[in-house]
């Protein structure tokens, strides 16, 4: 029998997960929530209804797992504990500083009701977080270094978009080649946070407005530019169109350490994402460890867990003995 999974939160994620389910043979929508007017919702799978929010509790019985699509600062810290009291839910919750408390939360609610969530699952966190514990755990004489980009921030282009003047904005971090190959060569360089990114933005300006201004207030934000080399480009909403449609990202996790009795021997490991739709693929990471938060509720191993909680052959839809055939 299929897994049933519903979609909470219909957006760029919400799309992008549900594409990721056409993709596993195991899997089935069974419903979208929105927060929006339900007739105003058009998804991209025949048969499945889409309801309000305020219905969810009514499909309880239809669902397997709930994937959590909302956004990290005020979604997912109300919406992942509140929902783990009645599903087995999966969310993408990324704001690194404050993953211990939103676990807490989770699993307290998770457990008091026999429920199984992961929180924190996507590439950063998740796929990156993984990598770095792999290989901190093979050389743990060494450093770590996690470049973001070439790609689109969609925070730091939305905190663009609300600067007054501004029609529309998109905002690239893009890695520093000099400090990736000096990481690539395994001599552990000290690197501040403006030598290791800079910022591209690309604004369409309201008619009239100020652009030393807007340029001004960009580079001078405090906690999203001010504290990289940035640069502004003012393009017409027609370039903006043709260029910047899209939503690519990526990145790499670099540990370079030491092996010998002496620490003769340099060692760099390497993981890389390319990514033409950041959204579509944080959706299939989504949907992979939503197989392993049904196995687990099945295996009634309730609470909060993590991508480190999670074993490599739960993710996979083959079976045990075709993935040590085929991939050990």
């Amino acid at each position: 029998m299929a897994i049933r999974i519903g979609i909470y939160g219909y957006g760029n994620l919400g799309r992008g997960v549900e594409a990721a389910i056409r993709q596993n043979d195991d899997m089935e929508l069974v419903a979208v929530f929105t927060r929006r007017d339900p007739s105003t919702v058009k998804i991209n799978t025949e048969g499945v209804k889409v309801y309000h929010c305020d219905k969810a509790l009514e499909l309880t019985d239809d669902i397997d797992v709930m994937i959590l699509c909302g956004g990290s600062a005020t979604d997912l810290p109300v919406q992942t504990p509140e929902l783990a009291k009645y599903f087995n839910v999966v969310d993408s919750f990324d704001t690194h500083a404050k993953i211990p408390e939103h676990f807490a939360n989770v699993d307290k609610n998770a457990k008091a009701s026999e429920k199984t969530a992961i929180i924190s699952v996507g590439w950063d966190p998740g796929m990156f977080s993984l990598n770095r514990l792999y290989a901190q755990a093979i050389l743990p004489q060494g450093a770590d270094y996690t470049f973001w980009g070439k790609g689109v921030s969609q925070g730091h282009s939305d905190a663009i978009r609300r600067i007054d003047g501004v029609a529309n904005a998109k905002q690239y971090t893009v890695p520093v080649e000099a400090a990736v190959e000096a990481v690539r060569s395994g001599s552990q360089p000290e690197l501040t946070t403006r030598q290791k990114h800079t910022r591209e933005c690309f604004v369409v300006a309201k008619e009239g407005a100020d652009l030393q201004r807007i340029e001004n207030e960009i580079k001078t934000m405090p906690n999203y530019f001010a504290d990289y080399d940035t640069t502004v480009y003012f393009i017409s909403q027609e370039e903006f169109d043709r260029d910047h449609s899209e939503i690519p990202h990526g990145g790499m996790v670099i540990r370079s350490g030491i092996t010998g009795f002496n620490g003769e021997h340099k060692h760099v490991i390497e993981y890389k994402l390319t990514l033409e739709s950041n959204p579509e693929f944080t959706g299939s990471v989504l949907v992979a460890f939503s197989r392993a938060v049904y196995r687990m509720a099945s295996s009634k191993n309730f609470g909060c867990k993590t991508v480190f909680d999670i074993s490599p052959i739960d993710l996979a839809i083959k079976s045990r003995e075709e993935i040590i055939s085929q991939m050990l």
